[in-house]
């Protein structure tokens, strides 16, 4: 399927490693300029330079003025993007009763305030042209809660209700707004969530994995490459009828339509 990805420019929060990377790599292989991010210059740079046309950008975007200076570096290097792929590191595990008030300022810092700010700057010029594609990388647990993971369902949670409101708001301009929602993808990520159980229950890893499998459907971790090609599609021009829509990628492991 062709998917009128060339000659657009998409800018991918996160993307030196995991989903972020896979989703960069998908789109700059369907024929988009590419902005690969991260918090080292040189590892982004180092990533870009091993995709077509790619650059790289170095930004914390947690850091204040993090994503203003993300967005104007990527300007200056590749215009103003058409596709804006929202990412993030999630908070640290912990319990629903482990939440306090500098734990939720957290989420909403990570996972919220960042995103906001980058739609808000690249959103304008996608109305204007009448076409743009904004996704956000998120989570299965926008839908069913992961048990462990407080602060990162909450912040998820939120930014999925943002971005649901605005998709209703922009439809009409030609401009999609989604999240693609993960279950267990093979990455670093989902390593750490199941080194964190295995801490938290005194098991090993390896167990942890073994009855994380058997709550897949598929019976597997899923592949980033899957993940990269659902989040291409997303962006594409053959999917500007999908908006407001949080699709899973997950194997069939939530249990719900």
């Amino acid at each position: 399927m062709e998917l009128g990805l060339t000659g657009r420019t998409a800018l991918v929060c996160a993307s030196t490693s995991g989903l972020g990377r896979a989703t960069a790599t998908a789109l700059a292989h369907d024929g988009a300029t590419v902005v690969v991010s991260g918090r080292s210059d040189e590892r982004a740079r180092d990533v870009a330079a091993g995709l077509p046309g790619a650059v790289g950008i170095g930004a914390d975007l947690v850091a204040p003025g993090g994503a203003e200076a993300l967005f104007a570096a990527t300007v200056d290097r590749v215009g103003t993007p058409d596709v804006l792929v929202l990412n993030g590191p999630g908070p640290a595990p912990g319990t629903a009763r482990d939440v306090d008030a500098d734990g939720i300022a957290t989420a909403i810092a990570t996972l919220v305030a960042p995103h906001r700010v980058l739609v808000e700057l690249a959103l304008p010029a996608m109305l204007e042209q009448g076409w743009g594609r904004v996704l956000s990388i998120s989570s299965s647990s926008v839908e069913a809660p992961i048990p462990g993971l407080a602060l990162s369902n909450l912040g998820r949670a939120a930014l999925a209700g943002y971005l649901k409101t605005l998709a209703g708001e922009v439809a009409a301009s030609g401009v999609t707004v989604n999240s693609l929602l993960p279950g267990r993808i093979a990455t670093p990520r989902a390593e750490q969530i199941d080194t964190a159980v295995a801490e938290r229950t005194r098991r090993s890893r390896e167990e942890v994995e073994r009855e994380t499998r058997a709550t897949i459907p598929a019976g597997r971790y899923g592949d980033p490459v899957e993940f990269g090609a659902a989040a291409a599609f997303l962006c594409s021009a053959p999917a500007a009828y999908i908006t407001g829509t949080a699709l899973r990628c997950d194997g069939g492991m939530v249990p719900t339509l």
